[in-house]
């Protein structure tokens, strides 16, 4: 949003000329310094969970490092930098096609009763549609914003830009954000989004989520996910984000406050019985460990 300032000037005497100085021509072929290396730290979910951000942390997962984790201190700094990739990638009745620009993601935003803060609280991406984002900003010449910027500066660092390039990115807001994001809350959004990072980073993964969606799930019951994430805005035209929410809610969202069973139409002992057979194929060692022992709302 920008604001515009109205200065009132006052008649006033012309001052003298300044005299021109030469510029030395090495100045002017000075190369323009590089944005400074981000620190990444290796980290298990429990230090990355309990970690309290006072500017922007950078993880890799020390379970699955081709996951990277992005720990925020504000919700604002946060949507700055994801919100519109997030309307790039996932949002429904957004284009697929096109990035925003800056009256047309605030329009969006607005017209879903949201704010550049609570669009998403949580944010998940591969490589592939980090790189197509900035490919689409650059053609269409959209002005980015700084901390844009500056995540266009990690993802070159990480090398994810490149063609092929294997990777997923994740987020989490700092406890006190807001007054949603309590403890539990962070420990919640991050355990989902962790489920994310592994499905777009793990081929094998990705596979063996899409089977169970087509072979255990009922026609019945994938419409009734496709429904609830419908009311979520999610883009329901996209069933590769369709399955992906699947696992990451039906699986490994526990806190009744985020996800119920009610909320997709079943019972609670069905969603035991389907989290039982994912459990039975699941070839994840750190995600069987978060389906053996899952969060509640407590950790």
């Amino acid at each position: 949003m920008a604001a515009v300032v109205l200065w009132l000037v006052w008649p006033q005497p012309r001052p003298p000329l300044p005299v021109p100085v030469p510029v030395p021509p090495a100045a002017v072929q000075a190369p323009v310094a590089s944005p400074p290396a981000f620190a990444l730290q290796t980290a298990p979910e429990d230090e990355i969970r309990n970690h309290s951000a006072d500017t922007l942390a950078v993880f890799r997962f020390a379970a699955n490092p081709n996951i990277v984790v992005l720990d925020f201190p504000t919700l604002l700094q946060q949507g700055l930098m994801l919100d519109r990739v997030a309307a790039l990638v996932e949002k429904a009745g957004l284009p697929r096609d096109r990035v925003l620009s800056d009256p047309d993601l605030l329009a969006a935003i607005h017209e879903r009763g949201d704010t550049i803060e609570t669009f998403y609280y949580g944010h998940d991406y591969p490589a592939s549609a980090l790189a197509r984002f900035f490919q689409l900003a650059d053609q269409e010449h959209v002005q980015l914003n700084q901390q844009e910027e500056t995540l266009r500066a990690l993802l070159n660092q990480l090398g994810w830009l490149k063609p092929g390039a294997n990777g997923a990115l994740i987020t989490i807001p700092r406890v006190g954000a807001d007054a949603n994001v309590t403890m539990a809350a962070r420990a919640t959004i991050l355990r989902h989004e962790l489920s994310h990072g592994e499905f777009f980073s793990d081929p094998a993964y990705a596979d063996y989520v899409r089977r169970f969606w087509q072979a255990d799930l009922t026609e019945a019951e994938r419409a009734s996910v496709r429904h609830f994430l419908g009311s979520q805005e999610y883009d329901t035209t996209d069933e590769e984000l369709m399955l992906n929410e699947m696992q990451a809610y039906l699986m490994f969202t526990r806190d009744p406050r985020f996800f119920k069973a009610s909320d997709i139409g079943m019972t609670e002992e069905r969603r035991a019985e389907l989290q039982a057979a994912f459990l039975r194929g699941l070839d994840v060692p750190w995600l069987r460990e978060n389906m053996l022992h899952p969060l509640t709302g407590s950790p």
